[in-house]
This record gives structure tokens, C-alpha cells and sequence, in this order.
């Protein structure tokens, strides 16, 4: 029988009234049962149907529109798999991704009506009524839900309800409940075809072990996909619906096997299979896979070296309101396997994942006009298990530790930005220097440098060997810190100066209203991977562009949902930039990262700089070429505490500096990346401009 068309049909309550009360009568039962229950029926149907039709008026839309919570899959930039994202196992597919096996395995066994009926099933419908008013059996038997009405309910119980309430009204089993169903069904049906609302129950129901929907349930019981669904599987699934665990084939296999040859028989008996076709199906054997379970979801079973990538990914698209896990979103992502690859080699390389210290890297593409990042990783696994050197801490990302004399970098731009010096200025190096403008809390504001140098040198050399007082110095020329924290922000301290001080308020203000002088030789907890886009800033010429890690998003529907991503921004001019590029170009030639580099082979033009913490409780570096710009950062992991190298760990007195092991990660990841491209350095350590 073919669907009536939305404007003919009667689906008002006044419609659906005589619609039950012609099936009451037309049902098998004794006339006198009839005669005692058909009355109150009538009487009270009209009132239950006009409830039912207001209920269903407030749910109709919602039933149509909302879909259930699928998987996400999250790749990297090439388009392979990275990461499943779920809080239910669940791979929507449409009527063309599912068996014909599949629609008539179900159809047989659940509602051999549909696709005559409506949405309702009239004699079904009534079977249930009668037995429920006679002997006070379910709604739900009797054949009394069609495959719609299932869908509806199933619909409002698993994807509308959201309180307890909710879910029990959902569930009652009363008329009234049942003829909400009834509405809502022959709303369904007017406007979806056939085919869509097989699909959808097909992709709303449960098959146990962790799968919803067929397309998860063919991938986890046979190791396939819900087009490729032979006979005797479909039969299989179509017979766990109802029952997933009494029928479970690996706990239950009689019973399934039972089960399954009872779908075979309805198929025969509808016509779906000849006698032969289902002789040959009972014959085959379940066919299962040995241990069947849902694969494992979330960043933590991310692909080697890309759980702290994606988790960043899931962070940022929960902040523009996607639910990643519920949401059936496709996420292809900017991460570059080689850089992730590498960049975790050289960190495990480099530190150990049991020696209390955790070394984290971050690549972004210098570009112009967007800036990707290529890798997130460290020495460390994103997950819970400490014991095996897993970490929930988002440390590629977060500020966690203080940078060091990486932030002498945004002093000398402050200071290049007010014309207050050029690379060529000669700056006074004494052993010790006290502040003429700022203090520390009311005391002299005093620092030394690290080891001897020289007692004058350029601003460029300055950058390469990393004495701190001229640095303060040159602070006070300033006079204030608001304009190296101003420059810091601007060049890419973006997360970092916006994370919350100890007071709760941005760290930017805390800086700023202590006028903490410190602020330049870097104690701060700094981000990674805003470190490596302060390099890239710098690279770029001056722009500054926000960090990307999404190319885009598409929801289950094929349409892209792709969170919008800010304009790039002049961060410095271009002359102030070049100035610190070229500032910044000797640091690896014959500064704090020459053994480094030169450990490395390197022989490329680039920028750098290290940083050390005070007792080396964390150090970095940061660099840069056309091609790649990075950030490496080394800290003690749980609290605060020295570090130390040869081998790296925590100790009691440390001596670890950014030109040990975090400039040594960055040349080891970068050197395989640039062999055979770019310019490279002369003999006598001048270099080429790139």
C-alpha cells in the first residue's frame, strides 16, 4: 500500500480516533470483550489523542531534526585517521551504505507491514489495546510498534530525553504515551520516505558490545561495513536488536544461531529469500570476529605521538560550541605525520619518559597568511597512566614553566620599536646590575649574569650569548614593562599573557601592575607552542596570525562547519621585524646554541634563542627557518625542581640550560626536515639571507 501524501492525510486526533475503534473491531477478540472495553475506549481515546497531538506538536520537530550522538574521526593533514572521538560508538550511514540483506533481515522480523503502513500498523495496534485492557499485558507486544513507531520512541528516549522525567515518560506504558508514538510516527512518515526511516532506526539501534547503528555493529561483530553485509550476518544482527545481550554470539551463540534462523524463516516466509537461499544461509556459521569490541576512543588512543595534537583540536571546537564527541564531525587537521613523527622521536631522544622531566615540542608553518601547526609532541604520551609515562597536562600547549631569557627577545624589541637602540648599539655587561627604576618588593631589584663575559657588547651579540644585565638595563631605559609585555602579546604571548595569575586575574595585568622587572629574563609560565609562534611572527616579517590546527570540519551531513579563524594581524613593522631576525641570527653560529648546532651538522641560515630558568627548573628554545618555526621546552614535570643533563632528570642541583637539551631536541628534529632545501651558512658562520 502506497503512503498517502502529507496533504491527504488525516492524522488529527479526530482522524485517528474512528482509525483505532475500526481496528478494535476488526480484531480477533470476543464480542463481549469487545463490547466492555470499547466504550471507555471511546470515551476516553478522544480526550488521550487530543493530549497526544498536542504532545506530539511540541516533540514533531525535534523527532525529525535531531540525531543521535556519533563518532567523530579526526585526521591529519593527508586525510589518514588519527583519533575516534565518541561518547557512543556510532557511524552514521544512509540508506545506500546499508545491505539490501540488512533492510530485509529487519523488515522480516520487526514490521513485515512496513512498507504498506503508514507508520501504524491498525490491527497490530489494536491487538495491543485489547490485550493490554483484558489482561493487562505491554503496549509494546502484539506487533503494536511498527519499525516508525520504534524509531520514535527509541528517538525520544535516547536522543530527546535529557531528565529523568523525560526518559520515563518516554517509556510508560500507557495509551496515552502510545498515542503520542502514533502521531508522531504518521508525522515521520509524511516526511520521509521509506528507505530514510529504515536507515535511521537502523542507525539508532543498539547491537551490543559497545555498537550503535549497523554501520558500527557490521565493524565490530563481522569486521566489515554495513553495505557489505552477507544474508546470514544481517539475519544475525536483525535478530540482536530487540535483545542484544540474550542473543550476544560469542556469550549466547545458540541462542543467536537460534535467533538467526528465526529472521532466516520470517525472510523466507515474506518473500526476501528463497527456501534455498535461507537453507544455505542456516547452514553458514556465525561468523563472528574472535573478540568483538567497539576500538578504542578518545585523544588518549590517538595515533602514536598525536594525543596532545588532538586534544588541543577537541579543546578549541568545544570552546566554539561543536560537541566533538556526540557530534559526527569529520575533522581533518593541519598535523604533519613526518614533523609529529620526528619532533617525538628527537624529544624521546633526548629525555626519557621516566626521568620526572618532560621535554615538549611545538612546529608551526611561518606563513603569512595563516599559520598551521604541524606538531605538537614531547617525551611523553597523552593519557592518564603516570606509572607508564602518560600525562593529561596539555604541556605542548599550556603555560606550565618559565621560558628564561627566550622573553630577552621582547626587550630588545621594545627597545628596537622605540628607537632606543639599533643591533650595532653597544650595551654596558657588568658582572651585577641593580635597577635604577624598578624594585622587588621594596628591595633592590639586583641580577648577575650567568658565567663571564664580556664588559661591552652589541645588542646582537647580546641576543646570541644572553647576559641578563644589560637587558634589565635596557628595561629601565623603557622606564615601564608595559611595553615589553605589550610587544611579548603582540609577537604571539598570546595564551600565555591571557592564562590567570596567581591573583586569578591575566597574567599580562599581574605583570604590568607589579611592574615585575623580572618579566625580561623569562620566569613566567610560557606556552610552547605560543613560543614557536612568536618565532614565526618574527619570520613572516612582522605578521602575526593565529595558531590553526583544524583545515576544516564537515558535519554528518557532508556540510562544512568549520569554526571561523581570525584575521592575521601586524604584530611589529617590517623593520622592526628584520632587525630581529638578523638579531636573532647568530645564537646558533657562535652563542648559547653553537654545540647544538654544530652537534647537528647545521649549517643553515635561521633565528634562535635559549633560555634557562633560575636552579634550571625548566629551559627552552626557540627558532625558526622559512620553512618551519619550533619551540622547545624542558621542565620538571609534578612540582618545580632542577633539572639536570647527561642524562636529563631532576636532581638537587641543576645545569640544565636551553643550549643542552632543548636546543639539541630542536636541531635533531629540524635537520632530517631541511636536508636538500634552503640556504645554508658560509664557511666563516656568516649567513645567507633565506
Amino acid at each position: 500500500m502506497g503512503r498517502p501524501d502529507a496533504e491527504d492525510s488525516d492524522h488529527s486526533g479526530a482522524g485517528l480516533l474512528p482509525l483505532l475503534l475500526r481496528a478494535l473491531a476488526a480484531t480477533a477478540v470476543a464480542g463481549a470483550l469487545v463490547a466492555a472495553f470499547l466504550a471507555p475506549i471511546a470515551v476516553g481515546a478522544g480526550t488521550l489523542m487530543t493530549r497526544a497531538t498536542t504532545s506530539a506538536g511540541a516533540a514533531g520537530a525535534d523527532i525529525l531534526d535531531a540525531r543521535p550522538a556519533a563518532a567523530t574521526v579526526m585526521t591529519d593533514a593527508t586525510g589518514e585517521p588519527m583519533a575516534l572521538l565518541y561518547r557512543r560508538y556510532r557511524l552514521p550511514v544512509g540508506p545506500e551504505g546499508i545491505a539490501d540483506a540488512m533492510k530485509d533481515a529487519i523488515v522480516a522480523i520487526e514490521d513485515r507491514r512496513f512498507y504498506e503502513h503508514d507508520g501504524v500498523d491498525p490491527r497490530g495496534l489494536a491487538r495491543a489495546v485489547a490485550s493490554n485492557a483484558s489482561q493487562g499485558t505491554p503496549l509494546e507486544g502484539q506487533g503494536a510498534s511498527t519499525i516508525t513507531m520504534q524509531y520514535v520512541k527509541n528517538q525520544r528516549l535516547y536522543v530527546l530525553a535529557d531528565t529523568p522525567q523525560e526518559r520515563r515518560a518516554a517509556t510508560a506504558d500507557t495509551l496515552g504515551r502510545k498515542l503520542t508514538e502514533v502521531r508522531l510516527a504518521q508525522r515521520v512518515e509524511d516526511r520521509l520516505g521509506k528507505d530514510a526511516i529504515l536507515a535511521r532506526y537502523l542507525d539508532l539501534v543498539y547491537f551490543g558490545r559497545g555498537a550503535y547503528g549497523v554501520e558500527a555493529a557490521a565493524r565490530t561483530w563481522f569486521g566489515t561495513t554495513a553495505d557489505a553485509l552477507t544474508v546470514p550476518q544481517a539475519a544475525l544482527l536483525a535478530g540482536m536488536v530487540r535483545a542484544p545481550g540474550n542473543y550476544d554470539p560469542i556469550d549466547e551463540p545458540e541462542a543467536a544461531r537460534a535467533r538467526r534462523d528465526q529472521v532466516l524463516a520470517a525472510m523466507t516466509e515474506v518473500g526476501s529469500l528463497t527456501p534455498a537461499e535461507a537453507e544455505a544461509a542456516r547452514a553458514a556459521p556465525l561468523g563472528v570476529v574472535p573478540d568483538p569490541a567497539v576500538p578504542d576512543g578518545g585523544c588518549a588512543a590517538a595515533r602514536q605521538g598525536t594525543g596532545f595534537f588532538c586534544q588541543e583540536v577537541v579543546d578549541r571546537l568545544a570552546a566554539a560550541g561543536l560537541d566533538v564527541a556526540a557530534g559526527g564531525y569529520t575533522i581533518r587537521t593541519t598535523l604533519d605525520p613526518r614533523v609529529t613523527a620526528r619532533a617525538r622521536e628527537a624529544a624521546e631522544d633526548a629525555v626519557d619518559e621516566d626521568s620526572g622531566v618532560a621535554e615538549a615540542v611545538a612546529v608551526v608553518a611561518p606563513e603569512s597568511d595563516r599559520r598551521p601547526v604541524l606538531a605538537l609532541a614531547a617525551n611523553r604520551t597523552h593519557g592518564a597512566d603516570a606509572a607508564a609515562g602518560e600525562t593529561l597536562l596539555p604541556i605542548t600547549t599550556a603555560p606550565l614553566r618559565g621560558a628564561g631569557s627566550v622573553y630577552k627577545i621582547f626587550t630588545a624589541a621594545a627597545a628596537l620599536e622605540q628607537g632606543l637602540v639599533t643591533l650595532d648599539s653597544e650595551l654596558d655587561v657588568p658582572d651585577s646590575y641593580t635597577s635604577t627604576a624598578f624594585d622587588d618588593a621594596g628591595e633592590d631589584y639586583t641580577v648577575e649574569n650567568l658565567g663571564s663575559a664580556d664588559d661591552e657588547m652589541t645588542l646582537q651579540r647580546a641576543l646570541a650569548e644572553s647576559p641578563n644585565t644589560p637587558f634589565v638595563a635596557l628595561l629601565d631605559r623603557l622606564g615601564s614593562v608595559d611595553p615589553v609585555v605589550d610587544v611579548a602579546r603582540r609577537l604571539g604571548l598570546r595564551a600565555t599573557l591571557a592564562a590567570p595569575a596567581p591573583d586569578g586575574r591575566p597574567r599580562s595585568e599581574w605583570v604590568r601592575d607589579a611592574e615585575q622587572a623580572s618579566f625580561t629574563l623569562g620566569p613566567d609560565p610560557t606556552s610552547p607552542l605560543d613560543l614557536a609562534n612568536v618565532a614565526a611572527t618574527i619570520t613572516a616579517g612582522g605578521t602575526w596570525c593565529p595558531t590553526t590546527l583544524v583545515t576544516q570540519v564537515t558535519d554528518r551531513a557532508g556540510r562544512d562547519v568549520t569554526p571561523p579563524t581570525p584575521a592575521c594581524e601586524r604584530a611589529v613593522s617590517p623593520g622592526v621585524a628584520s632587525q630581529l631576525r638578523e638579531g636573532l641570527s647568530e645564537d646558533h653560529v657562535d652563542g648559547t646554541a653553537e654545540d647544538a648546532a654544530d652537534d647537528a651538522g647545521w649549517g643553515r641560515s635561521m633565528i634562535g634563542k635559549t633560555g634557562t630558568t633560575q636552579r634550571s627548573t625548566s629551559a627552552a628554545f626557540v627558532g625558526a627557518t622559512d620553512r618551519y618555526a619550533g619551540a622547545v621546552m624542558a621542565f620538571s614535570l609534578d612540582e618545580p625542581a632542577p633539572v639536570c643533563v647527561d642524562p636529563v632528570r631532576t636532581c638537587s642541583d641543576g645545569d640544565l640550560t636551553g643550549g643542552s637539551a632543548p636546543a639539541e631536541t630542536w636541531f635533531d628534529l629540524m635537520t632530517p626536515l631541511h636536508r636538500g632545501s634552503g640556504a645554508t651558512a658560509d664557511d666563516d658562520g656568516d649567513q645567507d639571507e633565506d
